[in-house]
């Protein structure tokens, strides 16, 4: 590719100091500064400068040298790092191990000047250590746990790892396939490549969603894992051995390998003797070295020849593609590869099993972490200077990823029975559990807590709930307030809690005393106010908007609180202050509550809650309100101040006039008087001029509104049961709970009137799927049940008067909503089965329950295929699934609908959904992993799939042949001829999905890691500083907001795509594209990595790479990044989404700059046939399109069609805009053109008519029309002259174009291929025009 990276763009963090410019973080402005006399001025700046150059000169960053060691001392190797004063010497360490001279070192420390190094000290701390100093690298001594971090890091260095089976990540979690769109797009930037013509109406296969198969990998060894002769006996332990090795190379040798404190040598042990003492070679006499990777180089000839051919295989990928995640939960498909491709074959290896081992130590416990004392200790790290910002956000974001990981895999074997409850003799869903640390409960009301509420449904929203308020609480970041580490998981229709162990959480209180001491305590009947807790508590309510307010217990008893009742606090052994139980952090929706449920359909639960993001938005608004209120109050007093004003002025004017006519009656008055006099009035001008300025100065202050005056918060106990005392009380409470109302009535009359607004006018993009409406709701504080009410409102004429086509603007988020309920209402039916299920009847639930919702076209009367044999092994199994049939399942999924988002779906529903989508929206929300299959999904598909493929070469679909369709199809017959007997129950009957479509679930969790406050402050300098031109600056900001980004979240981090999308976009405002096209690829393999493959994210960070390589002059590989995006958007969400006609009219405009008209002019009709769909044809978008087409079809040597369509596009501009707008007046310059264009050329047509028929020609009377538009590129070769020219064809070409052989000449655009005239009614313009 021709994008390599850009200078601008920063160095990942290993290569770089920590504090690049840290310095530029504090504000800059222009104010201007008082002037001082010239001397001193310059004294001071001297001063200022000295003392600038100082601190830059302390932190800047110095070059020291890396001294490695080695046996022959004769040479050594230095490398040089860059570093700063403030870095730690650990980061200087792990930047050497992670350096490609050094990979063959792990334990070592580092030496200066002869003294050893602690690792945890800064470099500014390290005696004499400056610029070009030197660093020696000493190899330590082993001990067990070094000996197996070495092992495991020299078996993936070489590439002998293998593949490993993650309970938790899942299959291919973390793919990307950029690379492959990358060799797709290297081959269509060959010059003799032509343009593949695309096919608009064709599904597209969800292949493009998988990456492609390459050659393995070359093998460095065949075989390096842990010996059977392991661990040491006591007394060879005490001799210093810690591991045995088994060897076998590439040359087929076999060596037994001794790990001790020392390094590692070749013993004389085999599979059968053990004696693990040095071996003596013949020639080398004892092979040993300190590193197990100088060891292999000894002992296999071959060995460095492949792994240099091993490192080149890897690096044909990006490096992005292929480091390893480690701060977040990396993305799992929900389309995998088939179990027989290369892709996820499962290889042997002994050592797959010992990993636990080589990780964990023999009894476990380096894994062991006390999860909460670590996060409560990183939140108590200093955070003074930008430094420990830095350390401690990392450290933060690092533990939160640490954590969420090991609550996961503990939650998954807590799901799957594998953990023994701490009381069993308890119901099922009052179990808890302890594993890993973490403490693990089920989001179910085991206990009657939430009987009032909703039971189960009730505390499974309220678990989801409390986990969001943790993370409000973490971001908010207030001193003295702890929160417990909380993850919640969903898995296998169940729920499950992984909280940290809060201490003292488990102890039991005296007689007489609570273990809670703040919020309620046995439900509302008791309620603790310990007044220790309210000024954390009441710094937390003012961020949260929530009122200080009175609630009762039990004894009527009167509890004056900051927060929720049902929040709670709790003083822990450790004696720091633990906040609970977030789940109510807002108001009840009442008007939800209060507004009648269909028909037997009631809501499940009463946790209708309002979101935070409508109390923020609510509140931002009444403070906008309070301005404006303010701003009319003086608006009036200044009105009534200037009349009065007004008045006095009249008055001193009248008593002025009558003063100078009574100077002038008085004519013996003195000239020294007369001289007082005047003296008098100008010091009283002066004294007047003083006021004037006193009262500008008070006017001045005045005009700043003061907003402490304002205030705004809510009750969020309201409508949940309290009962106030006094007629006092009563009247407070009223007027909390009207408050609350207006909330509700400003969601329901304000928010979603004005979401319908912008998207029916455009202002905001369409979601595509259901991830990002819920984003876009979300953001406005819009709950996901209110998605009945959008459909509704959404479908209603607002404006009888105007045209339908408002409807239609908005029929794409309908069709999304009403697919998102759908699949949620899916979701919840489907948990339902799944809840009680062991694991190995689950997919063969997947199976009927898929096969009962979408495959009903293939097999109406589905049959679940059990396994005889699973039938009688779980008999006290639920096994209701198997009894559900197409129309049960359709009347549960509508009854879910009904109660759950208040919306009747139409009788046919499930005829007009799309079974692609549906499926991949209902697989991503239960975590399913489906094998790549043709599914299905009616008779007529299975009927074209089986039917043989023809003679000819296949016609090409969204570039996949159709042949891959049929090889796919083969794949799978072969997999179900391989599949075991009893995974195999039934082939005769036709069904679109099988149990063995359904490889893998994958657990879906929800954090409450925050986000890094000092990263998003960074780069909101960098914005306003752009934005108010100081350019420098702000570029310098970006790049460190860049740098802290990486630093704090790692390179593949959902926020680091983002960032890079950010500034990639900035970059190109700026004019750098070469450095807007580097950051937009990194966006694209980030966001695949982590948020997925088909994620609304990744294909607009493919869109914008797109855009910006075109800008940068390289279209044709823009062509394959847009057409990869279009393909991806069209998978989920189908054809004709609104906001795929900019996409299609940008790639029609750069087909036009590498001059391939024909299908430009093809792009072009499409956008405008969906533009016509949506905003409808007399519009003025259609009417912009009309006018692009129209020069599109000139382009193409379409003259008459381009005359039509420019006459469209005048006509709707001159009805909508009138005949003096520009546009207008544009369109009819054009169209006098192109008419002009057209008569010559039918002139020039008739007379070489004329002519040939003079010659005795004959020829087809439907030849084709050739034009030129003015303006227009270079004329193409092949093409007819434009009007006036003489035509520049030679005889040979006359008479092959009058013979009808032109087309099959070399002048054709498809290659020379013969197409039909009219096989396609798009193609008018003939053969393709590629250049």
């Amino acid at each position: 590719m021709a994008d390599a990276p850009s200078t601008t763009v920063a160095a990942p963090p290993s290569m770089r100091p920590l504090t690049y410019h840290l310095h530029n973080l504090e504000p800059v402005t222009d104010a201007p500064t008082v002037e001082k006399p010239a001397d001193t001025q310059t004294e001071e700046v001297d001063v200022e400068e000295e003392g600038e150059e100082e601190e830059q000169l302390e932190d800047a960053p110095f070059i020291i040298k890396i001294v490695l060691p080695h046996e022959d001392k004769t040479f050594e190797l230095p490398v040089c790092f860059q570093v700063s004063p403030l870095e730690q010497i650990h980061e200087i360490r792990q930047s050497i191990i992670e350096h490609p001279i050094a990979v063959q070192y792990s334990c070592f420390h580092l030496e200066h000047n002869g003294q050893r190094i602690n690792d945890f000290i800064q470099v500014s701390d390290v005696e004499g250590l400056a610029n070009n100093s030197d660093l020696h690298v000493v190899e330590d001594p082993y001990t067990e746990k070094e000996a197996r971090i070495h092992f495991i890091r020299i078996r993936e260095l070489i590439g002998a790892a293998g593949d490993r089976t993650d309970t938790v990540q899942g299959i291919l979690s973390g793919v990307s396939v950029f690379d492959d769109v990358v060799a797709e797009a290297d081959k269509q930037a060959g010059a003799e490549v032509p343009v593949r013509e695309y096919n608009f109406e064709a599904a597209v296969s969800p292949s493009i969603l998988l990456p492609k198969e390459h050659d393995p990998a070359p093998k460095t060894v065949k075989l390096i894992t842990l010996s059977s002769w392991n661990p040491p006996p006591a007394p060879l332990r005490q001799k210093g051995h810690l591991l045995y090795l088994t060897i076998t190379t590439n040359e087929g040798e076999q060596f037994q390998v001794t790990s001790h404190v020392g390094g590692f040598y070749v013993n004389n042990s085999s599979n059968n003797k053990f004696d693990p003492s040095p071996k003596q070679d013949k020639k080398a006499g004892v092979v040993s070295a300190h590193s197990l990777y100088t060891l292999l180089e000894k002992l296999s000839p071959s060995f460095a020849e492949s792994f240099e051919a091993f490192q080149k295989f890897a690096n044909r990928k990006d490096p992005l593609a292929t480091f390893q995640i480690g701060n977040t939960v990396p993305s799992a498909p929900w389309l995998v590869p088939s179990t027989s491709s290369p892709l996820v074959a499962h290889i042997a290896d002994p050592t797959r099993s010992q990993e636990t081992f080589l990780l964990g130590g023999a009894e476990n416990t380096d894994s062991l972490r006390d999860w909460n004392e670590e996060f409560q200790s990183a939140r108590e790290l200093p955070k003074d200077t930008i430094q420990d910002r830095v350390f401690r956000e990392r450290l933060i974001a690092k533990l939160h990823a640490d954590y969420n990981d090991a609550a996961a895999r503990g939650a998954v074997l807590v799901a799957r029975g594998e953990v023994a409850p701490l009381n069993p003799t308890e119901g099922r869903d009052a179990q808890i559990f302890v594993y890993n640390n973490v403490f693990f409960s089920f989001g179910a009301d085991g206990v009657g807590t939430f009987t009032s509420e909703g039971g189960d449904e009730a505390a499974k929203v309220a678990t989801g709930k409390d986990v969001f308020g943790v993370k409000l609480v973490n971001q908010l970041d207030i001193d003295g307030l702890y929160t417990p580490g909380t993850v919640v998981v969903d898995y296998l229709g169940k729920r499950i809690v992984g909280q940290s162990i809060v201490p003292g959480i488990f102890k039991q209180p005296e007689p007489g005393e609570n273990q809670i001491h703040y919020g309620a305590v046995d439900g509302k009947d008791v309620v603790a106010a310990d007044q220790a807790f309210a000024p954390g508590f009441e710094k937390l309510a003012g961020y949260l908007r929530v009122k200080k307010h009175a609630v009762w217990d039990k004894e009527n008893k009167r509890h004056d609180l900051e927060a929720s009742v049902e929040m709670k606090g709790l003083l822990g052994t450790d004696g720091r202050k633990y906040v609970l139980d977030l789940y109510r952090i807002t108001p009840l929706d009442i008007q939800w509550m209060e507004e009648a449920s269909p028909e037997g359909a009631e809501y499940p639960h009463r946790m209708t809650v309002l979101r935070p993001e409508l109390v923020e938005s609510l509140g931002k608004q009444k403070a906008r309100d309070y301005v404006s209120a303010e701003l009319r109050k003086r608006a009036a007093k200044k009105d009534e101040g200037s009349k009065k004003e007004a008045k006095e002025e009249t008055k001193e004017e009248t008593k002025e006039e009558s003063k100078e006519e009574a100077k002038e009656e008085i004519k013996e008055e003195t000239k020294e008087e007369a001289k007082d006099e005047e003296k008098k009035e100008e010091e009283a001008k002066e004294e007047g001029a003083e006021k004037t300025e006193e009262k500008k100065e008070e006017e001045e202050k005045t005009d700043r509104i003061d907003m402490s005056d304002f205030k705004f918060a809510l009750n969020p106990d309201v409508f949940s049961g309290q009962v106030p005392q006094t007629d006092e009380e009563k009247e407070e409470m009223a007027k909390d709970e009207q408050d609350v109302r207006d909330a509700c009535k400003y969601l329901t009359e304000t928010v979603i009137p004005g979401l319908l607004r912008e998207l029916r006018e455009s202002e905001i993009s369409f979601p595509m799927d259901g991830r990002s409406l819920s984003a876009l709701l979300h953001r406005r504080g819009i709950n996901m049940r209110y998605l009945g009410k959008l459909v509704q409102r959404s479908a209603k004429e607002e404006e009888p008067d105007k045209e339908k086509v408002d409807i239609d603007r908005l029929k794409c988020f309908r069709e999304v909503c009403i697919r998102e309920m759908i699949a949620r209402s899916f979701k919840h039916v489907a948990s339902k089965y799944l809840k009680s299920l062991p694991l190995s009847l689950t997919s063969a639930c997947f199976a009927h329950l898929y096969n009962c919702f979408l495959g009903f076209g293939l097999n109406p009367k589905p049959q679940a295929e059990i396994d005889e044999a699973y039938r009688a092994l779980f008999s006290d199994a639920d096994l209701a699934f198997e009894k559900v049939t197409p129309e049960s399942l359709r009347e549960e999924v509508q009854h879910e609908v009904a109660r759950r988002f208040r919306y009747t779906l139409a009788d046919n529903w499930h005829t007009g959904v799309k079974p692609m989508q549906l499926l991949r929206e209902t697989a991503v929300k239960l975590g399913l992993q489906l094998q790549a299959s043709k599914f299905h999904f009616t008779q007529a598909e299975a009927d074209a799939a089986a039917a043989p493929a023809p003679a000819p070469a296949p016609a090409q679909t969204n570039g996949q042949a159709a042949a891959e369709s049929t090889g796919s199809k083969k794949k799978k017959n072969k997999k179900a001829r391989d599949a075991s007997p009893s995974s195999v129950v039934s082939t005769t009957v036709p069904h679109t999905f099988s149990p063995d479509d359904f490889v893998n679930v994958v657990p879906l969790i929800k954090d409450s890691c925050p986000r890094s406050a000092l990263a998003e402050e960074a780069l909101e300098a960098g914005r306003l500083s752009i934005y108010q031109g100081q350019k420098k600056i702000g570029e310098d900001l970006l790049l460190e907001s860049l740098s802290l980004h990486e630093q704090i979240y790692g390179l593949v981090h959902p926020e680091v795509a983002q960032m890079y999308h950010t500034l990639s976009q900035l970059y190109f405002n700026l004019d750098q594209k070469d450095a807007a096209v580097e950051l937009a690829r990194k966006a694209v393999i980030v966001s695949e990595r982590t948020l997925g493959i088909d994620s609304a994210e990744t294909v607009l960070n493919y869109l914008n790479l797109s855009l910006f390589l075109h800008q940068r002059g390289d279209s044709k590989i823009a062509l394959v990044y847009a057409r990869h995006a279009l393909d991806v958007w069209k998978l989920i969400y189908g054809h004709d989404h609104p906001d795929t006609i900019t996409t299609i009219n940008n790639y029609a405009v750069m087909l036009q700059s590498i001059r391939a008209y024909t299908e430009s002019r093809r792009w072009f009709e499409e956008s405008l046939r969906v533009c016509d769909q949506v905003y409808g044809k007399n519009s003025i978008n259609s009417a912009t399109l009309l006018f692009q087409l129209a020069q599109a079809l000139a382009l193409d040597q379409d003259a008459k069609a381009a005359v039509d369509r420019m006459k469209e596009s005048y006509t709707i501009f001159k009805a909508l805009l009138g005949a003096e707008d520009k546009n207008t007046k544009e369109a009819e310059h054009w169209l006098e053109q192109l008419t002009h264009n057209a008569v010559s050329i039918a002139k020039q047509a008739k007379d070489l008519a004329a002519k040939r028929a003079r010659a005795g020609y004959k020829f087809a009377s439907s030849g084709i029309s050739v034009g030129s538009v003015t303006g227009a590129p270079a004329q193409l070769p092949g093409r007819g002259a434009a009007p006036g020219t003489k035509d520049g064809r030679n005889i040979d070409e006359l008479m092959r174009y009058i013979e009808g052989g032109e087309k099959k000449g070399k002048g054709g655009g498809s290659g020379g291929k013969k197409r039909p005239g009219k096989a396609n009614p798009k193609r008018r313009g003939g053969a393709s025009g590629t250049a």
